[in-house]
């Protein structure tokens, strides 16, 4: 599979602050990539490199074959974690003039504003103003103006915001509608349960520095299957008793733990002083592994 972005050796000061440090990262074309990272990380500057709303301070970019040029930006769609919608503008008239903007007929720009007003449930917003809208619908008109042109290259920055569980299957959908028919989608989130279940493959940022970069089973199989999920007759005293713990959540009705100790030995040194109703082996969840990361000291790899 050829890649849609890719970005060598790429770093960014601002003064003394390094922003992004030495980063290398291929994006697969027909992919949904997420990038995670704590705030201040570095993903938003990443993406503007990529954007080329600023240039790097070395390294270089390859956007969609193209490289040192903002020809590819015709074949981008961008939603912005800051929104701005023309408010005073109808729903159907924006959506119109932000797909004339990527090169579309006005026509077309007009009925496939409406075809996809329709599909995320909201045709009736058509004549009203954005300013009129609720935050989800206007999340969603604001969502269709950047993927109206079906782009080659799709950069979505938290689209879930302000959305309903509903609406957010609406849009998670078309996001996999679109990489289906071919759209590489670069998606910036710091909900990594949204993450862990669209994402084909997963880049991590923090304090500047790349700490993951694979296929989501290849960063669970790294970190290892070390949680366990436990509930005792007697609560949580008997968990936290136990020897060789390096975290313990407790959940109410279980706890989780996170060990480097065999999982046998565990469940015999429990099942000794405790009834044991529940244990389970299970890989981290990437919420596991981002603030295990996130959390570490200096944000540095520890491999």
């Amino acid at each position: 599979m050829s890649d849609a972005v890719r970005l060598s050796g790429v770093t960014k000061r601002y003064g003394d602050q390094i922003a992004v440090r030495d980063l290398d990262l291929a994006v697969p074309a027909g992919s949904v990539y997420g990038f995670i990272g704590p705030n201040g990380s570095g993903k938003t500057t990443t993406i503007r490199m990529v954007l080329h709303i600023i240039d790097p301070d070395r390294g270089s970019i390859e956007v969609l074959g193209r490289s040192g040029t903002r020809a590819a930006n015709d074949d981008i769609g961008y939603l912005p974690e800051e929104r701005g919608l023309y408010r005073k503008m109808s729903a159907e008239r924006l959506l119109s003039y932000f797909g004339t903007l990527k090169g579309m007929t006005p026509r077309r720009a007009r009925s496939d504003g409406l075809a996809w007003l329709e599909r995320l449930g909201i045709a009736d917003a058509a004549k009203k103003k954005v300013e009129a809208l609720s935050k989800g619908m206007a999340q969603k008109v604001q969502f269709i103006a950047s993927a109206i042109s079906e782009p080659a290259l799709l950069i979505l920055d938290e689209p879930f915001s302000g959305l309903d569980p509903v609406n957010l299957d609406l849009v998670r959908r078309e996001i996999l509608r679109l990489r289906d028919a071919g759209t590489t989608v670069i998606f910036s989130t710091h909900d990594m349960a949204s993450a862990e279940a669209m994402c084909d493959s997963i880049f991590m940022i923090c304090r500047g520095d790349k700490v993951l970069d694979g296929t989501l089973a290849d960063i669970k199989a790294r970190y290892g299957e070390d949680t366990l999920r436990v509930s005792c007759a007697e609560g949580a005293a008997p968990v936290r008793a136990l020897r060789g713990i390096d975290e313990i959540r407790d959940l109410g009705s279980h706890q989780e733990l996170h060990t480097r100790r065999d999982p046998g030995e565990v469940l015999r040194e429990l099942a000794a002083t405790a009834a044991v109703r529940h244990f389970e082996i299970q890989q981290p969840t990437l919420h596991d592994i981002f603030v295990r990361i996130a959390d570490r000291p200096g944000g540095a790899n520890d491999e």
